[in-house]
């Protein structure tokens, strides 16, 4: 399947036909199964993990081929109009997933495990991946292709930025077992490593570096390596002095993520979801 829709997303045809279409749709129901996926697992890469530019350009390639439709449920009251090739995803209860009602929104050709909570309004975007008992509370974004591991908590209007083009580019990762305090924003192909915890307001992208106080480092993106937040590490919003210049004598300081402590038990009972939620 890789090698047919990277032939048909570099040699565009003048139209597209019924096999192209059952290609799309095989290509979308392995999103929808998790059987593929944007980004992977891999040892060998400095984040620990790597894009699958095929799978993007497959995401890429429905955009391509659909044609823009009526979705509406209501059309006089609430019209909806978007690709033919990108409905809604498609749930049963033997899915088990929650949808709280509300006017939560799920794209078709994503993953979302067993167990997962989504609580209105919420939004997961075509290619992400959300694992198995993690929860997407409200006004939270999970962004095209990005991943969220299992047991994660994105909390209330944190977003979870997505990426599409370049192919080529890490899309945000998050790993097992991550909270994602209220008003977070994880963007530019940032890697949360396992069981991390983002305090509320918490910002990460490239261009700003984390500042380790217990270890004494700052964690900053370079190159093809993205940002990265050691597993276990607790950042939460903090600024830095601007040490010269109007700065300085305006007294200004500069935004930054700092680590301020690993996790210990304190920390898993302060941040424990409780089972009594799902």
């Amino acid at each position: 399947m890789q090698a047919e829709i990277e032939r048909l997303f570099d040699e565009k045809p003048e139209t597209y036909t019924e096999d192209h279409f059952r290609l799309f749709q095989r290509f979308k129901d392995a999103l929808n199964a998790g059987a593929v996926r944007a980004a992977e697992p891999d040892a060998a890469a400095p984040s620990g993990w790597r894009v699958n530019s095929w799978v993007k350009k497959g995401i890429l390639l429905g955009f391509r081929m659909g044609g823009v439709v009526d979705m509406s449920v209501d059309p006089g009251r609430q019209p909806f109009f978007d690709k033919a090739t990108f409905p809604v995803k498609r749930f049963t209860p033997a899915s088990g997933v929650r949808i709280v009602p509300g006017g939560s929104s799920i794209r078709d050709g994503c993953f979302v495990g067993r167990g997962v909570t989504c609580m209105p309004p919420m939004y997961i975007n075509v290619g992400a991946w959300v694992g198995s008992g993690s929860m997407v509370d409200s006004h939270a974004l999970v962004g095209s292709c990005a991943q969220v591991g299992e047991n994660c908590h994105v909390s209330a209007g944190s977003q979870i930025g997505g990426v599409l083009e370049p192919v080529g580019a890490l899309p945000v990762i998050i790993e097992d077992e991550v909270l994602v305090g209220g008003n977070c924003g994880v963007y530019e192909g940032t890697v949360v490593k396992r069981r991390a915890v983002l305090g509320t307001g918490t910002i990460l992208n490239r261009s700003t570096p984390v500042y380790d106080l217990v270890r004494g480092v700052v964690h900053t993106a370079g190159g093809d390596c993205p940002l990265v937040i050691p597993e276990e590490a607790v950042v939460v919003a903090g600024s830095r002095a601007i040490p010269g210049g109007p700065g300085k004598e305006w007294g200004i300081s500069l935004y930054t993520p700092v680590i301020v402590k690993y996790r210990d038990a304190k920390t898993d009972a302060k941040i424990q979801l409780e089972d009594l939620l799902r």
